[in-house]
């Protein structure tokens, strides 16, 4: 496979990888301290795509895609050590192969400190947090197979540990599915309001960081209204009501010295954000619920210019690592209709997502979609059109990047336990 293509298809593989732990599963006690854990999940979907690079007038590219296939395992093997191993399918719309998702040492000692090591989460922003499976909206791989069209690269753009599929040398990775190799402290005050997460990790590895500098992490979130119920630092992009009234403010960082760029042209990179979430029923019981959230990001880069950004594009990205600089929101409103039809209920939303890079042009797109919930985020269906130029510009960030408004239809199965 040519770089261009390589880079291309790892992009759209790479922000499909992040999800809390599944809460649920099957469960089994060893003594009064010691249990093992273990649940799966899928998601699996079909997209169109009309007006895509590379199709002919009213033509349409169509694709089946295995989004995420998983399995969790978690265990405790003290009152104060936990255990955390999850795979995922990580190429499973070219063959397959199931690699370490997560592998977490926890050190749990009291809600306002706790410390986990090993391969794990990146400290970021709500969305990233989320991952695929807790997102309020169906994040596909792909519309159509376009392998620059995915749910995250629909959204605003990665941080470095999603950026890539794999962990790898040579300036191309930072790490995989949004994680990275490192240690965190979490931890959470005045009630549980008030949650912090501070970590230190490998982040880019070789190319431009040459000097090997590590990758700061940090996330603080605060809950104004009910706490939301969440194991650890990971997210919900919604509680379909049964969280209750939510009103959550939060901000992130990211920092590495020669995170980005190649080894002869390195930038600092700086990746900050702020998020909201804002849920509530309108009545107690079976009500109607509305969520909003709503995402900024600035991203900043010093020390890796425009002229060295198209001569690493001019060479396939090869020992590079091009991440963007700009700024960029993603927005969505949903309303959780009471009534249930037959075994779910219906829940339309719209969301509206504009990336500006740096001495780029602009790419936004609109996106109207219907979820129909069975079981919260362990059972549910989506049907979603997406409209935009972000579906051909995709991540392509330099002078030269072009691309049409495009239009992308898809259907979203996602079941876990």
């Amino acid at each position: 496979m040519k770089p261009t293509a390589l880079l291309s298809a790892a992009l759209a593989m790479a922000s499909l990888g992040h999800s809390p732990t599944s809460q649920a599963g099957a469960t089994f006690k060893i003594d009064d301290t010691k249990w093992i854990s273990i649940g799966l999940g899928l998601r699996t979907s079909f997209s169109s795509l009309s007006g895509g690079s590379g199709l002919t007038d009213n033509k349409s590219s169509n694709n089946f895609n295995i989004d995420n296939m998983r399995i969790y395992l978690n265990a405790q093997l003290h009152e104060y050590f936990k255990l955390e191993f999850n795979t995922d399918c990580q190429t499973c719309n070219d063959g397959g192969e199931v690699r370490v998702l997560d592998a977490i040492a926890k050190f749990d000692v009291h809600p306002l400190f706790n410390v986990w090591v090993g391969r794990m989460l990146v400290p970021a922003e709500r969305r990233e947090m989320n991952g695929p499976f807790f997102s309020p909206t169906y994040m596909p791989f792909a519309s159509a197979g376009d392998s620059s069209q995915n749910g995250f690269i629909t959204g605003t753009p990665f941080i470095s540990a999603d950026f890539f599929p794999v962990f790898a040398g040579g300036g191309i990775s930072a790490g995989s599915f949004g994680r990275d190799d490192g240690v965190t402290a979490w931890g959470e005050f005045y009630e549980k309001r008030l949650k912090y997460a501070f970590g230190f990790f490998n982040g880019l590895n070789g190319g431009a960081n040459h000097d090997a500098n590590l990758l700061y992490a940090q996330r603080v979130a605060y809950n104004f209204l009910d706490v939301e119920k969440n194991p650890a630092y990971y997210t919900s992009g919604t509680y379909y009501g049964k969280g209750g009234d939510i009103l959550t403010l939060a901000a992130s960082n990211q920092y590495q010295e020669e995170g980005a760029g190649n080894r002869l042209n390195p930038g600092n990179l700086r990746a900050t954000s702020v998020d909201l979430l804002f849920e509530m029923p309108f009545d107690k019981g079976d009500s109607g619920v509305i969520t909003f959230n709503g995402e900024y990001k600035n991203y900043g880069i010093h020390g890796y210019d425009m002229a060295a950004r198209l001569a690493d594009k001019a060479n396939g990205y090869a020992n590079s690592f091009p991440m963007f600089e700009g700024n960029s929101i993603d927005t969505s409103l949903m309303y959780l209709i009471p009534n249930k039809v037959w075994i779910g209920q219906f829940q339309p939303y719209v969301r509206y997502v504009e990336v500006a890079p740096i001495n780029s042009p602009d790419r936004n797109m609109f996106e109207g979609g219907v979820n129909y919930v069975i079981d919260g985020h362990n059972l549910r269906i989506s049907l979603l059109g997406q409209y935009g130029s972000l579906l051909t510009k995709g991540l392509d960030y330099t002078t030269t990047a072009t691309g049409n408004n495009a239009t992308a239809i898809s259907l979203g199965f996602q079941m876990q336990i």
